[in-house]
């Protein structure tokens, strides 16, 4: 559903003042302003009024807010429920029945002035495909006027993203012409890794560059679009699955910036069967050892795991067994469960107590997985083409279903 003209729900608390409107001044009257009551487009405050006023009608009528997602409204137990989803104007409406969501929808319209789109098959750019069994999410669209900008739509499409032998460094080659393009072209990118984690590791990449690219920034950041092009009905394909188990799987590449000698962390998390989280990110401090660097990471996907066990929670829907989290750092798994403090881990004691008071409460445990098994090695580093389609159907990044 949308909202027409939401901004201008909003009530107003404070006494704003407005030039009375062209073509729309009271003859007479011409030095006298306008006194606004709601909210306009253009008022600084206009969206936290518009969100406001959203929040009080929807509590007012039964609604709970999700405390770890405050866009996320909430009615009803776990077996007949109602959420709503929402985005500044835009929300999907997920029931346990049908006539429980036709009457949240008439809840809205008498509140709104509302737009009912039907069933969801396309929402915020990306398209949804449904069967019995599975969903489908796709940004074909978004993705080809992606490569359309890039002015590259003849070009030869590539098997990976990026190249598995070279590292990208701030002064590599001469600075380009047209830095705003690149800008550009690596935000779009980035939108389209909410439903491509395969392109997430390659786009963290180029928008460490952002604020100076370089020949061989925008040559890396090609490959990527035309690695896109060659994929461009590949989304994320989502199954039913009962969702009792939460598993992560957490890698890093240790000192693998040859600028700032920075370790880039990434970790994938699944629900049931679904992958539901992704990261690919560089760690913010230095790492001197691959353990502390490992380590770090998994203190990263921990804290993640947590929050989304808690929105679960909040969500009906409890994780009553432990989080797998798989690590293939032998000395990162040693350190989650001994309880010897050693000289080398002083400076990483808050990540060490943090991990071990989950492992202490079994909410969670770290496991050592091989490294030829590592999904996460994907958010990591570049790999070979075989390696990458292997973890590339693991993540449930596929072509459209016929």
């Amino acid at each position: 559903m949308d909202v027409k003209t939401a901004f201008l729900n909003g009530d107003l608390e404070e006494e704003i003042y407005m030039d009375q409107p062209e073509r729309y001044v009271v003859q007479g009257q011409e030095k006298k302003v306008c006194q606004l009551v709601k909210s306009l487009y253009g008022l600084k405050q206009a969206p936290k009024q518009r969100h406001e006023k959203f929040d009080s009608t929807l509590l007012s009528k039964g609604f709970a807010i999700n405390e770890c997602d405050k866009c996320v409204y909430m009615k009803g137990n776990s077996n007949s429920f109602v959420m709503i989803c929402l985005y500044v104007d835009d929300m999907f409406i997920i029931g346990s029945s049908p006539s429980i969501i036709l009457e949240t929808k008439n809840m809205l319209k008498q509140c709104f002035d509302m737009t009912d789109l039907g069933k969801l098959s396309y929402f915020l750019g990306i398209s949804v495909t449904r069967s019995a069994v599975t969903m489908f999410l796709c940004q074909r669209k978004y993705a080809e006027e992606i490569v359309y900008r890039a002015k590259i739509a003849n070009c030869k499409i590539m098997p990976t993203p990026v190249d598995s032998k070279s590292k990208l460094s701030a002064n590599d080659g001469a600075p380009i012409s047209d830095p705003t393009l690149y800008r550009s072209l690596a935000g779009a990118l980035q939108y389209l890794t909410f439903i491509r984690p395969d392109i997430a590791y390659d786009v963290q990449q180029e928008c460490l560059f952002m604020h100076d690219p370089r020949e061989s920034h925008f040559s890396a950041l090609k490959r990527i679009i035309r690695y896109v092009k060659g994929t461009l009905d590949f989304g994320l394909h989502l199954y039913t699955s009962a969702p009792t188990k939460l598993l992560a799987y957490t890698d890093v590449d240790w000192a693998g910036c040859p600028n700032t000698r920075r370790s880039t962390s990434g970790y994938c998390m699944f629900l049931g069967n679904n992958l539901v989280s992704w990261s690919a990110k560089r760690q913010s401090t230095l790492s001197r050892s691959s353990a502390e660097a490992e380590y770090r990471g998994v203190a990263n996907v921990v804290s993640k795991s947590c929050w989304l066990r808690n929105l679960l929670l909040e969500l009906h829907c409890l994780i009553q067994k432990a989080t797998l989290v798989y690590c293939d750092n032998v000395s990162a798994i040693y350190l989650s469960g001994n309880p010897v403090q050693h000289q080398r881990t002083k400076h990483i004691e808050m990540d060490i107590h943090f991990v071990r008071e989950k492992v202490a409460r079994g909410q969670v445990r770290v496991c050592h997985v091989p490294s030829r098994y590592q999904i996460a090695d994907i958010f990591t580093k570049g790999l070979s083409s075989v390696l990458f389609e292997v973890f590339r159907d693991s993540l449930s990044v596929q072509n459209r279903p016929l």
